[in-house]
């Protein structure tokens, strides 16, 4: 398995060797960042090849911790019990789903991993070294919008705290007596301080927040298992059941399930889409791969267990089922244990927020425009339009959830596809990672004028299709709601098999693909051109 996957370059392109073309996982970066030879319109230091890559196991643990253990998670995890699903149908709708996230995280990592440069980087094999632009800006609007939402629930969670110890705020909390553009004046000043507090921790570097997701993911587990602890004290054993649930509203048990499952892969379709964002500071492929599995499916299902046993208990204690963890922390009758777990559950929202959705942005602007927008700089574009769309319209009931995750999956799902296709099975593992930085006509990934069309045309029918799922009224047609909740399916899917149809037959696409170097084990010949 430490077998180099080497290839050569078409003539003209920059020089490759084993220091800068990276094939296997094993495989040592260049010991420079920013080549002289590379393109300033393509390179700066945040985008080129990282000089080391250090990054443990735990490191992309607690990176998955901080993504799960968010107060976005524990509501979309319990709006699942709106669709009518008892306790242990949720449990198995959030463990198959997170199951395939965990796959599709580990096929988006390797190419990251292997050329130590993040997500927009890496789409330049696939859509060409300016088409690249296409998903980098799709996916940084995306993250914009996540940006928002999750500011927003963390605000939510610190107007809980200032409202329990500052009784007088309360009428600044009403949206209807001091309200605007539907947020209360408590509502604005919760947000603007998280805002600003988000930057800052943004601003001092990636190393600061590495250390800072490290100690957010822990920290929320000790507040759950509290928070579960006392709802078993209050309730009692017995109270603890796996069919409690919400009202059925209709269909099948199986179908309402798989609509689930589509849910939770959608929830997580963002930062799936750009985990090479984090996995290109991974050592070694393995490190990232462990790190995956037990942020994924190992501490997914402790995750869930506390989502689902918290939700359900709910009921016998309040008298009603509960899915936001900060309004049950909210209903407990102790200031300190309320400032606790309120603070605690802010937290870890900026936590996920910044690697999620503020670092995704920040290289995915600078990839537009690497001269003039650097990391810092891509992330405050993405802080100031995450305010514009006021988001906390987009994330407020269980209905609006599932539309607004149905809407992101339809366009995440076919760049996944295209990303997967293309470097699968279209290049076999390949990546040359110096023609990622050349302007080059000759380059490897240069196309057509720096743009592949298969890739380009399939986002398009991808996203289109999907999208329609997605806003065509079941009034219209009556199978189309059940659609619109496999939209990133779908996109994916159509993303995947369109180009790699069309890549497959386009001569643009198969004078990119670089002639195999023959193993020095075996006896010389001439290099072949790879051909499909």
């Amino acid at each position: 398995m430490n077998e180099t996957n080497t290839t050569t370059a078409p003539p003209g392109a920059l020089p490759t060797g084993r220091d800068n073309l990276v094939g296997t996982t094993d495989q040592q970066i260049g010991s420079s960042a920013v080549k002289p030879g590379y393109d300033p319109r393509l390179a700066n230091e945040d985008l080129a090849p990282l000089p080391r890559q250090t990054w443990s196991s735990y490191n992309i643990f607690a990176f998955w911790m901080s993504d799960v253990h968010s107060v976005g998670g524990y509501v979309t995890a319990g709006s699942l019990f709106a669709l009518g699903l008892t306790s242990w149908q949720v449990l198995v709708a959030l463990l198959v789903g997170i199951t395939i996230v965990y796959f599709f995280c580990n096929l988006v990592a390797r190419p990251s991993q292997q050329g130590a440069v993040p997500y927009p980087v890496v789409c330049r094999a696939s859509f060409g070294v300016l088409g690249a632009n296409v998903p980098a800006i799709i996916r940084g609007l995306i993250a914009v919008a996540w940006y928002g939402i999750q500011t927003y629930l963390a605000s939510a969670a610190l107007d809980v705290v200032l409202l329990k110890l500052f009784h007088g705020l309360t009428p600044y909390a009403d949206v209807h007596q001091y309200g605007f553009l539907g947020l209360p004046l408590l509502g604005w000043c919760s947000f603007t301080a998280l805002w600003i507090l988000q930057a800052a921790v943004f601003w001092t570097g990636m190393e600061t927040i590495r250390r800072f997701i490290d100690f957010c993911g822990p920290a929320v587990y000790v507040v759950m298992f509290a928070l579960t602890g006392y709802l078993i004290y209050k309730a009692g054993w017995g109270a603890m059941s796996l069919n409690l649930g919400g009202e059925h509203h209709g269909g099948s048990t199986i179908s309402i399930m798989l609509g689930a499952i589509a849910l939770v892969v959608s929830y997580f379709s963002g930062p799936m889409l750009n985990f090479g964002d984090f996995a290109r500071y991974g050592k070694d492929f393995g490190a990232v791969r462990r790190g995956n599995l037990l942020g994924l499916p190992v501490n997914f299902l402790v995750f869930s267990l506390l989502v689902v046993l918290t939700s359900s208990l709910t009921i016998p204690v309040f008298g009603e089922l509960i899915t936001d963890p900060v309004q049950t922390v909210a209903r407990i009758d102790s200031t300190f244990a309320i400032v606790l777990g309120a603070l605690t559950f802010t937290t870890a929202t900026i936590g996920i927020n910044i690697v999620a959705n503020f670092i995704s942005p920040a290289f995915d602007f600078s990839n537009v425009s690497p001269q003039r927008i650097s990391w810092r700089a891509g992330g405050m574009i993405a802080a100031v339009c995450s305010v514009l769309i006021t988001p906390w319209n987009l994330y407020n009931n269980p209905d609006v959830i599932r539309y607004t995750l149905e809407t992101l999956g339809a366009f995440i799902g076919p760049l996944f596809g295209v990303l997967i296709a293309d470097f699968y099975l279209i290049r076999r593992q390949t990546l040359v990672v110096d023609d990622l930085f050349t302007m080059s006509e000759r380059g490897t990934y240069w196309y057509h004028k720096g743009v592949n069309p298969p890739a380009v045309i399939a986002t398009v029918v991808g996203a289109v299709i999907a999208m329609l799922t997605v806003v065509i009224p079941g009034s219209a047609i009556s199978w189309i709601n059940t659609a619109a909740q496999y939209s990133w399916f779908i996109g994916m899917g159509l993303g995947l098999g369109v180009y790699f149809l069309l890549a497959r037959r386009s001569p643009i696409t198969a004078r990119s693909l670089p002639t195999p170097v023959p193993s020095p084990r075996a006896p010389q010949s001439p290099p072949q051109t790879a051909t499909r």
